[in-house]
């Protein structure tokens, strides 16, 4: 549900929605193509992982080529994929905590640009508020009391509600629910019905996949369920969560996939190269999505252009 302020609100519809989805244990395998067609235009999109770990670029890629617009996007730390979706027009509004590639890279010049121009919108968070919200959405509860950020501003531009507890008197914030039309969400392994370990770091992806109406996952390999169940303490994300299983080996590169593959830093630096030669930010860009989303018909010819020594390279550091 949309506030008149353009901010997500909490939602008992949404919840409803969620809870009565389909849970039964079926075969979820779908190309990326079919995946894509979860997403409608003008929606609620979570993205997974936290920054450039596990950035499910594959099906980020997919969404930019089908031309899907107007989207409202959520996401811990938003990444270079913030770039991507905002000039291809599928982002209108990010709420997060950060829009910068990496620390070292400072804010987007591109973020910067749309929200100083007003092209798009930022509800900003803390990134501890963030963790909340999804908590807050797969818990099936309207918000959840916290003392985060009401000793900052952000809690006036979000017009945070407060309240006094009953118990002790102390003034807690009333974070609201995060119930995200569809979450994107990239891992290490998952069986053909939906059940996904993820290795490393799981960032906020299990409240996020508990709390969207629809999950969409992709995977490094799918594998027997028999082997999921030889570890079952690494299933992060059940069956019951997810609508969507697409197998894609290395579906976050040149991000980081933790065992997998390390993040490629030159290439995101020969990126923001490119704003210094570029006539316009936005050229820069688009070059960019052109040649790397757009040209490349399928996932294999994108990771094509990165050459197999490059991937090989960045798949053994992962594993030294």
């Amino acid at each position: 549900m949309e506030s008149k302020s353009g901010r997500y609100t909490p939602s008992a519809v949404s919840w409803s929605e969620v809870n009565v989805k389909n849970k039964g244990m079926k075969d979820k395998r779908v190309s990326l193509e079919e995946a894509v067609q979860l997403i409608e235009e003008g929606g609620h999109l979570a993205i997974g992982g936290i920054q450039y770990n596990r950035v499910p670029i594959a099906i980020l890629k997919e969404l930019i080529r089908a031309g899907k617009k107007g989207l409202t996007v959520s996401r811990a730390l938003m990444s270079f994929e913030a770039d991507f979706l905002l000039v291809s027009g599928a982002m209108k509004t990010a709420v997060t905590s950060w829009l910068s590639g990496a620390v070292t890279y400072g804010l987007s010049p591109i973020v910067r640009l749309y929200m100083e121009s007003q092209r798009a919108n930022f509800e900003e968070w803390s990134n501890l508020a963030m963790g909340l919200r999804y908590m807050a959405g797969g818990m099936g509860i309207p918000c959840i009391p916290a003392k985060v950020v009401l000793g900052s501003d952000i809690a006036k531009l979000v017009d945070l509600k407060t309240f006094s507890c009953p118990y002790t008197g102390d003034k807690l914030a009333l974070i609201p629910a995060l119930n995200p039309d569809v979450a994107v969400i990239h891992a290490q392994r998952a069986d053909k019905f939906g059940n996904v370990q993820i290795d490393g770091i799981t960032a906020m992806d299990m409240d996020i996949a508990k709390a969207a109406k629809k999950v969409i996952v992709t995977a490094e390999k799918i594998v027997p369920t028999e082997e999921i169940r030889r570890t079952p303490e690494l299933t992060r994300i059940p069956f019951f969560c997810v609508d969507a299983i697409v197998e894609v080996p290395y579906g976050a590169f040149p991000y980081d996939c933790y065992g997998c593959y390390e993040p490629v830093h030159e290439h995101f630096r020969e990126y923001y190269k490119g704003f210094e030669s570029a006539k316009s930010l936005e050229e820069n860009t688009r070059n960019y999505i052109e040649k790397y989303f757009l040209e490349p018909k399928s996932f294999a010819d994108y990771l094509e252009l990165f050459g197999v020594n490059t991937i090989v390279k960045y798949s053994s550091l992962a594993k030294d």
